[in-house]
């Protein structure tokens, strides 16, 4: 698994960075070219950064994730949540860009790679499977700790919740990447939140309630059950993608799906995070376990047995 981890922290890292850089991009050097000039090969490095950029970071969060789900899920339970996500995400967008439901009347431009059936990038399902899972690690392990009492009830939940903090992600994303000076997707009927339908959130909740749904199904009696380290990659993939989507808001002017954001993404998620950590049982090995027995046994008072 020593390779496993060093591909997914690789991974990780350049998924990170090349957000950053796509903010670099979008926000300052395509408003402002001549900063191009004070970089060697500015204009090559500039052009394939807005060709690939996006796919990039896309891919390497998908890598990262999945590369953790199989290390800290198990391949089935990795492929069981996987493959819903990426069917059910990109059904919903093929019928979302052909029809309008359920989203709205929308259709993507270029720059997020190549186009299933001429409608939908393939990185976008992509990004529901690495986002949808990185929110419902959380959701599930921060209420099933919280709420043990629950049982079920927490369960669902955590579905619930879990599409939430997905759409959540979505007050931020959608506004900012459908109205830069390098959109890349447009509403044809631009809506009411900052031209975004209303509708548009009740198509990400429901898919997500879905495709999450129907992993779980599938999961059966074999869910995971993460340790507390397993959180740090989820809490920072989804803080990670929340911070790139918050920034391209700011700087369009779009505070108020950033407060959205924040009180019903980023707040739950850091406390989910906070309780799965705080909830962990200690773990122990063969020997800490033996002997944490003999210290337990030696402290009990033996009243003696009195012999006939």
């Amino acid at each position: 698994m020593g390779r496993v981890m060093n591909v997914e922290r690789f991974c990780l890292i350049g998924h990170l960075v090349s957000m950053a850089f796509g903010l670099a991009g979008i926000l300052l050097v395509a408003p402002h070219p001549e900063f191009l000039s004070l970089l060697p090969a500015g204009q090559m490095m500039f052009r394939w950064s807005m060709a690939g950029g996006g796919v990039a970071y896309i891919v390497l969060g998908t890598i990262a994730v999945a590369l953790y789900a199989y290390r800290t899920l198990g391949l089935r339970n990795w492929l069981m949540f996987m493959i819903p996500a990426i069917g059910i995400s990109l059904s919903s967008e093929l019928l979302g860009t052909s029809t309008g439901f359920p989203f709205g009347d929308y259709s993507y431009l270029s720059g997020l790679g190549y186009k299933i059936s001429g409608l939908v990038p393939f990185t976008i399902p992509l990004s529901w499977f690495y986002l949808g899972l990185s929110a419902y690690l959380l959701a599930r392990t921060g209420l099933s700790r919280r709420l043990p009492q629950f049982g079920w009830l927490a369960q669902a939940g955590a579905i619930g919740l879990g599409a939430l903090l997905l759409t959540s992600w979505d007050f931020v994303l959608d506004p900012a990447m459908s109205q830069t000076t390098m959109p890349f997707w447009y509403w044809h009927h631009p809506g009411a939140f900052f031209g975004m339908p209303y509708q548009n959130f009740v198509g990400w909740m429901g898919t997500g309630i879905v495709f999450m749904t129907v992993a779980v199904l599938l999961w059966g009696k074999r869910s995971p059950v993460l340790q507390a380290a397993d959180l740090n990659l989820p809490i920072v993939v989804y803080l990670g993608n929340f911070t790139f989507a918050m920034v391209m808001s700011m700087a369009a002017g779009f505070w108020i799906p950033i407060v959205l954001g924040l009180l019903l993404g980023v707040l739950p998620a850091v406390l989910c995070w906070r309780w799965g950590r705080l909830g962990q049982m200690p773990q122990f090995d063969s020997a800490g376990v033996a002997e944490m027995a003999s210290d337990e046994v030696g402290s009990l008072n033996v009243a003696p047995v009195p012999s006939k």
